[in-house]
């Protein structure tokens, strides 16, 4: 072995370990970068498969970390030998290879961005998947990426609640969720839908005194909101014997504050402490009249939301003295109603007894002048009423007697004993 000028055997076994020792680096890095590739690049297709049960009843994890193959994104980064970002490479490497279930998450995360951007909350459908566009197009009109198409947006929401109740589920997705809107309890969901198709009907009619059956898109609000003022109901009353030193068992089954207000900003009269149906017809009466138009007076001359407003307000009207003194004032100061007069108001009916009564007393007065009761078909008797000396107003009366006692002759069989045994003592002849 020769040896250059000023070279040592020491310096050129030196000289040569390191050339080895570089050799070797650059095919630990080749290989590196080779296997990289081949953890990162995707065997096969894979798709989510979501929570669901056998036919057993049987609950079944979701499984599938993928969309179906590596994007152009994936494929670039993946060059070794092109510059590459190494945050972006540390990124991709934690994300594809060291934690795939990741990828899974981010889709949905993304989704549930998309959604509450177009919708304002995840309120989402059970039902709702990303919708699909043309191949390989984003939908038009609502942003929804190619990338996204068919996604189970509703049930991974669903699995997220469901780790999240477990206390599965990180501090910073849990973060993540809560940004937009996320609501964790099944409870605060229902409340929440519920409250939202509270607000459209009211949006829709101008008022939150829905009728029982009413339908928002669905959803049964007339019912929601009975159910909802029962428990306003319930909390008052707590509250009240609270405020008298009385011990409360139990809030169960009461309306919170915080929802009562919910429901106070979209209508304040939405629980009134009389009935529904009387503040209903009370908000389209003033409705009606805040529009122009004249107080009705007559059934059927204006009907609203399937409310006659003239039978309503006639009804008042008779009825005046058995409303509240707040229903009276509301009446009379907000809508003009005033109480009927003695003339407007219909006569009294006059039960059966008493018309029996009437005709038994004419019967008697005919008896005590003719000395029976043999009386024409065709006779007419007039008698005097409220003569009792209970200073009530003489009337005069007129009645068909003939065809009343021969009408007790003929139903004889139906008549009570007392009423069989008052018309014998004044002659009355049965056969």
């Amino acid at each position: 072995m020769l040896l250059g000028p000023g070279e040592t055997a020491d310096n050129m076994l030196t000289s040569r370990a390191f050339g080895g020792l570089a050799k070797l680096l650059e095919a630990l890095r080749a290989h590196d970068a080779r296997v990289v590739e081949q953890l990162a690049e995707q065997r096969r297709p894979n798709r989510y498969t979501p929570v669901s049960k056998t036919e057993d009843g049987l609950g079944t994890r979701g499984s599938g970390t993928g969309s179906g193959g590596v994007s152009a994104p994936a494929r670039a980064l993946l060059k070794f030998s092109t510059p590459r970002e190494p945050a972006q490479l540390a990124a991709f490497i934690r994300l594809r290879v060291l934690n795939p279930e990741h990828e899974h998450w981010r889709r949905g995360i993304k989704a549930a961005s998309l959604y509450h951007r177009l919708h304002g909350d995840l309120r989402v459908p059970f039902t709702f998947r990303v919708p699909a566009g043309e191949e390989g197009q984003e939908v038009q009109g609502e942003g929804w990426p190619a990338a996204l198409a068919g996604f189970p947006l509703r049930q991974w929401i669903a699995d997220a609640r469901r780790f999240y109740a477990r206390g599965d589920m990180d501090a910073e997705r849990v973060a993540e969720l809560e940004k937009l809107g996320m609501v964790w309890s099944h409870h605060d969901v229902a409340w929440e839908e519920g409250l939202t198709a509270a607000r459209g009907w009211a949006a829709g009619n101008g008022h939150l005194l829905a009728p029982l059956d009413a339908v928002f898109q669905g959803a049964a609000v007339g019912i929601w909101l009975k159910n909802a003022r029962a428990a306003a109901r319930r909390a008052a009353e707590l509250e009240q014997r609270q405020a008298e030193g009385l011990p409360v068992a139990s809030w169960a089954g009461a309306l919170s504050e915080a929802r009562r207000e919910q429901l106070e900003e979209i209508d304040p009269s939405w629980c009134p402490t009389w009935p529904v149906e009387w503040q209903r017809a009370f908000h389209l009466v003033r409705q009606h009249l805040d529009e122009g138009g004249v107080l009705p007076v007559a059934a059927g001359e204006v009907v609203r939301q399937g409310e006659d407003l003239g039978r309503w307000v006639r009804v008042q009207r008779l009825g005046f003295d058995k409303l509240s003194n707040v229903q009276q004032w509301m009446c009379e100061h907000v809508l003009g109603i005033t109480p009927a007069t003695e003339e407007e108001k219909p006569k009294a009916r006059v039960s059966q007894a008493a018309k029996w009564a009437m005709h038994y007393t004419a019967a008697r007065q005919f008896y005590q002048r003719e000395g029976h009761l043999t009386v024409p078909r065709k006779h007419v008797e007039t008698v005097v009423l409220g003569n009792d000396g209970e200073g009530q107003e003489q009337q005069e009366v007129t009645l068909k007697l003939g065809a009343w006692v021969g009408n007790q002759r003929t139903l004889a069989a139906t008549l009570s004993p007392e009423r069989i045994e008052q018309l014998s003592k004044i002659g009355m002849r049965w056969a």
